[in-house]
Formats: C-alpha cells, sequence, structure tokens
C-alpha cells in the first residue's frame, strides 16, 4: 500500500510540476562571429485538456517562458490533446488564446502536430494567425539572422522534408529546422546544423533506470529525448508540457529548452 502511494505521488509529482528547464549551445554557420547569441525556447505537446492541463496552467508555463526573455519561441506542435481519458476539451480559441501571450523579439513559431490534424486544425490555424504566431508546415521564413524551416507533421505522413529545404533556400543566415516529430532527422542535410523536435514525450512513462517501453518513434530510444549530436548536426527532443492517451507522466517531466546559439 506504502509503494502505491509512494507511486501515484511520483507521478502527481512528474504530470503537474512546474517544468524544468534544459539548457544546451551550439556553434552555427550563419551567424557572424562575435554577435550576441540568440536564445530560442522551445516547448511541444502541450495537449491542453482537461484534467492535468487547463488554460490556467498553460498561461502559467507563459509567464516562466517570458522570464527567460528568449529571443524566439519554438513551438513543435501538438497544441491539444483528444485523448478518451480527458475531463473537458477545449475549443482553438480556449487553446491558443494563453500562447498569444509569448514575448519574443524575432516571433513566435509553429508546426503542426498530429493531435492538431485530427482534432480541429483550420481552427488552430484561424486562432494562431489572430493571436501573432507563425504557423510553417512545409514552409521557411526569415526570423532576423536565422532562416526558420517548418514541416509539416511526420507522424501523419504530412512532412515535406525537400520542399522545406527549398522554401529554406531563398533566404540567408543559420539554418534551423522545426519538426513534431524527430523522424526526420537523418534526412537533414549539415547544412541544417539544429532540428528542432517534440512529439516523444521522452516516453512519457518511462523507466526509473532510463528509457521507456514506447517512444512514437521509428527510432526507438535513439531519437526520444534530449540533445543528440550525429553527423554534425544537432537534435534537441523536448519532452513536452502535456500528457496523451492517460493523463499521466511517471519518470519524465514537463521541460522548456533554451537552446543559446552562437556564431562560429
Amino acid at each position: 500500500m506504502l509503494m502505491l502511494a509512494l507511486g501515484c505521488g511520483k507521478a502527481w509529482a512528474d504530470t503537474m510540476g512546474r517544468p524544468s528547464v534544459e539548457r544546451t549551445s551550439l556553434a552555427v554557420t550563419g551567424l557572424p562571429a562575435g554577435s550576441p547569441p540568440i536564445r530560442i525556447a522551445l516547448i511541444s505537446d502541450i495537449h491542453m485538456a482537461g484534467p492535468d492541463m487547463p488554460p490556467e496552467r498553460v498561461a502559467e508555463i507563459v509567464a516562466q517562458i517570458n522570464a527567460l526573455r528568449p529571443d524566439l519561441v519554438a513551438i513543435a506542435g501538438d497544441l491539444v490533446s483528444d485523448k478518451r481519458t480527458a475531463t473537458h476539451i477545449y475549443t482553438p480559441e480556449q487553446i491558443v488564446a494563453p500562447l498569444g501571450k509569448l514575448q519574443s523579439r524575432l516571433g513566435t513559431f509553429m508546426v503542426p502536430g498530429n493531435h492538431d490534424h485530427w482534432f480541429d486544425m483550420p481552427g488552430l490555424t484561424r486562432e494562431l494567425q489572430a493571436n501573432g504566431i507563425t504557423l510553417l508546415a512545409n514552409e521557411a521564413v526569415q526570423a532576423g539572422p536565422l532562416v526558420i524551416g517548418g514541416l509539416d507533421d511526420a507522424y501523419t505522413h504530412r512532412a515535406n522534408v525537400r520542399a522545406t529545404l527549398a522554401a529554406m533556400d531563398r533566404f540567408s543566415g543559420a539554418r534551423i529546422v522545426l519538426s513534431h516529430s524527430p523522424d526526420p532527422f537523418p534526412r537533414m542535410p549539415r547544412s541544417v546544423p539544429l532540428m528542432l523536435a517534440g512529439h516523444t514525450h521522452c516516453g512519457q512513462i518511462a523507466y526509473p533506470w532510463g528509457g521507456s517501453p514506447a517512444t512514437m518513434s521509428d527510432y526507438g530510444d535513439r531519437y526520444a529525448c534530449g540533445r543528440i549530436d550525429e553527423n554534425g548536426k544537432v537534435l534537441v527532443v523536448g519532452a513536452g508540457l502535456g500528457t496523451s492517451l492517460i493523463p499521466l507522466r511517471l519518470f519524465t517531466q514537463p521541460t522548456i529548452w533554451l537552446v543559446e546559439l552562437r556564431g562560429e
């Protein structure tokens, strides 16, 4: 009985705790040497739904992100959760409204996730535009000295790597790709030194000794969590903020990544 109580307490703390802030930095081609570093706040998998992620909690997380003073905010998809265990499903307006308060000098950028497509992508798109958040689906934009390429969702077979890279070629600067799933990472050329992703939740339910029964990635644990350096490129995979399928985390915590880019 004691072990059950301890396990429930651990799961509650892991699910509802204040997001941890993970930090990393790297030098990238395209930023002038000696220029001020650029800080990107990466979040993903907000999965707004009751009972664990109401709009009020998202508003608190937005305030935490703003206090970090990022230069750019990247949202790697899955704003919504339509899990059957949800106690409340929110409207697109309620889901996006707290995110409209995000503050950064270069803007907030998002790519679609599989749950966004399954829920109401047109409605979410409308609200993102109304709140000044740039949605990228196999597209690219210039954001100050950065070129941001945004892949549509790979899990639902909507990602077009070739079209996204071609769109990025129209701009100049340090090249970054934002994706919901980490699985397109091996297809990134070395001219894209950084890819940001989510989707895996770092397993959501993990083993105490590391690893997880499921990551929703074709590569298993290879791209499941954290920073991965491979073939001269860097992938950062966030643990996300909310939950999917069941409103519970265990041995994984909500996470905000703060990625600092420097000139080579």
